[in-house]
């Protein structure tokens, strides 16, 4: 199984950037996908970005689309979410997910089966 661990949260204003990183380890073989979805308080978990392994192919929310990218690390089976431009709205918990089987959607939850601890960004108005 796979493991994960997000870092590189914090506080900015808007208008502001941050880079967030998610290292996976434990039976990485098995990584055909990994993504970022976010919740803030209050509200539902939602779909940020994503990345197939093998293809490299990306996926944005129209929300993020623009201000955030998606990059991987194939070495060190690591996932980073470069976000800029940041709003109050981008303020939540984000959390780090890696596929272990292939999937059809990328952007849906039900695609990932490992997940990080989450990490909190908050944007300042």
């Amino acid at each position: 199984q796979v493991q994960l661990v997000e870092s590189g949260g914090g506080l900015v204003q808007a208008g502001g950037s941050l880079r967030l990183s998610c290292a996976a380890s434990g039976r990485t073989f098995g990584n055909f996908g990994m993504a970022w979805f976010r919740q803030g308080a209050g509200k539902e978990r939602e779909f940020v970005a994503a990345v197939r392994w093998g293809s490299g192919t990306t996926y944005y929310a129209d929300s993020v689309k623009g201000r955030f990218t998606i990059s991987r690390d194939n070495a060190n089976n690591t996932v980073h979410l470069q976000m800029n431009t940041l709003k109050p709205e981008d303020t939540a918990v984000y959390y780090c997910a890696a596929a272990s089987r292939p999937f059809a959607i990328a952007t849906t939850a039900v695609s990932y089966n490992g997940w990080g601890q989450g990490t909190q960004v908050t944007v300042s108005s």
